[in-house]
């Protein structure tokens, strides 16, 4: 029996508006089944600065630095933490024909690690072992080399979205987004840097994106078992993006849309036998977005890596993190001469400090914030 066909499309370059608006339509041409499943591999000009679908702008991003630095701005459909976008960064978008269900939801770790199988086959041809980890991201020895996304277009279809970071420039990315380190600014770009990963880095070369798109196209082809056959957008296609950039995309109703859950960051420092223990944290609502655990104590860093991916999307009460903690003590991932109950109080002080000021309006993402 001969593997499906897929359309496969291929653009560099392209604007936050146009990029976003291929994606969704796409997905809405797939769903509606006017169009084959499509396999978008891609780039955006240098640089974008996208949020996700369920981000309050002006938490996420500097927008004054992004308007002086000619950084163009745009919101996902798919949720998830803001990103800086280049022509050192892929973008993956796989268009499906599947619909939104109940099971969607139970399953969706099975989900994205079912559409993320070309991406793991690639890296992994290349000699990096990936795997998903957390709740929507692809890591290497615990360190993120990818973010993963889903969207379903009311109408009918999916849209998965990935960002690879082939290779990221961390300072600027400290520049243009809003994280919980800019109290800890002297130590940002290291901590950052301890977390994120490039596909350069890790091989120690300066491969091309050009041949890890090709290698990504032949790994999804083997993993999904199709066909790819190279395609552009049609006029009629075209079209429809371009209205789609322009009333959406490009729009200032969309890219400023306030969500409903308040996001907002603190920080504490405290002194244990172990040396001094930072804890700087992000929550949206009463669940702990982003967490980032620093000091001058010594630690493992896969351990730490656990311990923060643990942590990520986790609610704020204390039993539960004091629960979460206890287990994976017992499991011997720990930091040395940090006790449970001292992590637990950093982390429960760091909650109550962002907690009075709250002022509305945003949401949660957890995409590709490093």
């Amino acid at each position: 029996m001969s593997a499906e066909a897929w359309r496969l499309i291929t653009d560099d370059g392209v604007s936050a508006a146009f990029g976003l608006a291929a994606d969704e339509q796409l997905a809405l041409q797939v769903g509606q089944g006017a169009s084959a499943p499509t396999l978008r591999l891609y780039t955006y000009r240098s640089h974008c600065a996208l949020v996700g679908r369920f981000q309050n702008m002006p938490t996420e991003l500097n927008r004054d630095f992004c308007a002086g630095a000619g950084i163009e701005v745009g919101r996902r459909p798919t949720g998830g933490g803001a990103i800086l976008m280049g022509a050192d960064q892929l973008g993956v978008a796989l268009a499906l024909p599947e619909r939104r269900s109940a099971r969607s939801y139970q399953r969706s770790r099975e989900l994205f690690a079912r559409l993320s199988s070309g991406l793991l086959r690639a890296l992994g041809g290349l000699g990096v072992e990936a795997g998903f980890r957390r709740k929507n991201d692809l890591e290497v020895g615990g360190r993120k080399i990818a973010g993963l996304g889903v969207y379903f277009p009311p109408p009918g279809g999916l849209l998965f979205h990935a960002s690879l970071l082939v290779d990221l420039d961390v300072p600027l990315m400290l520049k243009v987004l809003h994280t919980p380190l800019e109290k800890l600014a002297d130590k940002a770009v290291a901590t950052v840097a301890q977390r994120v990963t490039t596909l350069r880095r890790e091989l120690g070369e300066d491969i091309s994106v050009a041949e890890v798109r090709r290698r990504v196209a032949r790994a999804y082809a083997e993993a999904l078992e199709i066909d790819l056959h190279e395609s552009r957008f049609s006029r009629e296609e075209l079209g429809a993006i371009h209205r789609l950039e322009r009333d959406k995309y490009a729009s200032q109703a969309w890219i400023d849309m306030a969500p409903l859950k308040p996001d907002l960051s603190a920080s504490v420092q405290v002194k244990t036998e172990a040396g001094l223990l930072g804890v700087a944290l992000t929550l949206a609502g009463e669940t702990i977005k982003s967490v980032y655990i620093t000091g001058d104590f010594f630690v493992d860093e896969e351990a730490l890596g656990a311990l923060e991916s643990a942590l990520r999307w986790h609610t704020s009460r204390r039993e539960a993190l004091y629960r979460t903690l206890t287990g994976l003590e017992e499991k011997g991932v720990c930091l040395a001469g940090v006790s449970t109950d001292v992590l637990v109080e950093a982390l429960v002080g760091a909650c109550e400090g962002a907690k009075p000021q709250r002022r509305g309006g945003t949401g949660r993402g957890c995409f590709v914030n490093p």
